[in-house]
């Protein structure tokens, strides 16, 4: 027992010197079971049942250090004093979350009691652990592990054990870190806005068509055709920089000289119609008679030959439009 104290003490003194973040103790009762190597064996069945109480510090709000003491129950045969690093996994400390223990253990024995002689009175393991645990609001903590010990001597052996432990909380855990006050905003400063660019002018190109047809064998300007005359004539008379070309054309009936002079009559008498009707100078006019030889469709039908009857015209001219 001497040892067992020597130990609990120098951890105790250790304790009580250290300075943590945290001020968070507390103070249990544990009830635990050891199933023990066959060598070091107290009883038939290989195992101990203890009760016991610990004292134990949180060095942070998720780390402690424990101080424990368990005796045999109903005997007085066997005790373990334990010195444990426990660390929680999780943030919650009011859900149910894993922990993980180690530590070191040191048994004591009673030789008269001991089923098998030879073995020290004492015995140091180094124990590893994995448990369950929560703590609650009213300041207490339940925790529920299973163990495992290895011995650091010859005849010190493995053993396995369960234990329970029940601790009330004394303190208060690390006070949260202080959160800055946040910067005053920044005056808002006045934005002036960049007046929106003017739009560029579009230019668009524009193309009056002119497609005056006429009957077999004539060379009258029929008055269907008095709505594209207006339109060339208004396009002319806005550009006065813009010149018209006419072309004749007739069908493949006949002899080519009689539709070269046809073709030459048609296209002199649309000219004459800008020029007299119109009133566009007779010099921004050309008329070019082109016969027969320009079909726009097939002279094998009547459909066809309608088509190259015709006198057309066309011009282009540029226009700005602003928004």
């Amino acid at each position: 027992m001497k040892r067992i104290n020597l130990i609990v003490g120098a951890v105790a003194l250790a304790l009580a010197g250290t300075s943590f973040a945290n001020d968070q103790w507390y103070l249990g009762a544990t009830a635990g079971y050891y199933d023990l190597d066959a060598e070091r064996a107290i009883n038939e069945d290989h195992n101990a049942a203890t009760i016991g109480l610990q004292v134990g510090k949180y060095i942070s709000d998720n780390v402690a250090i424990e101080l424990g003491y368990g005796a045999n129950a109903g005997h007085d045969d066997f005790s373990v004093a334990s010195l444990n690093a426990l660390m929680w996994m999780g943030e919650d400390a009011n859900s149910w979350r894993p922990y993980l223990l180690g530590g070191f253990n040191q048994y004591d024995f009673d030789d008269t009691n001991n089923l098998v002689v030879g073995h020290d009175d004492k015995s140091e393991q180094l124990m590893l652990g994995l448990g369950l645990g929560t703590q609650f609001e009213s300041g207490m903590e339940f925790r529920a592990d299973v163990r495992g010990m290895s011995g650091l001597g010859d005849n010190d052996g493995t053993d396995y054990g369960f234990q329970i432990s029940l601790n009330k909380l004394i303190g208060k855990k690390s006070a949260p870190a202080p959160v800055a006050a946040p910067a005053p905003a920044p005056a808002p400063v006045a934005v002036v806005a960049e007046p929106e660019p003017t739009p560029e002018p579009e230019v668009r190109t524009i193309t009056v068509r002119l497609n005056v047809e006429f009957e077999f064998n004539q060379d009258t300007v029929l008055a269907i055709y008095g709505d594209q005359l207006d339109a060339i004539a208004a396009a002319m008379k806005a550009h006065e920089d813009i010149d018209l070309v006419l072309e004749g054309h007739t069908d493949s009936r006949g002899s080519d000289d009689y539709n070269m002079s046809l073709s030459d009559r048609r296209v002199k008498a649309v000219q004459a119609k800008l020029v007299s009707d119109y009133g566009i100078p007779a010099e921004r006019v050309s008329a070019v008679g082109y016969g027969e030889t320009k079909p726009v469709a097939s002279n094998e039908t009547d459909e066809g030959r309608a088509r190259n009857r015709r006198v057309v015209g066309e011009m282009s001219f540029s226009e700005v439009y602003s928004y």
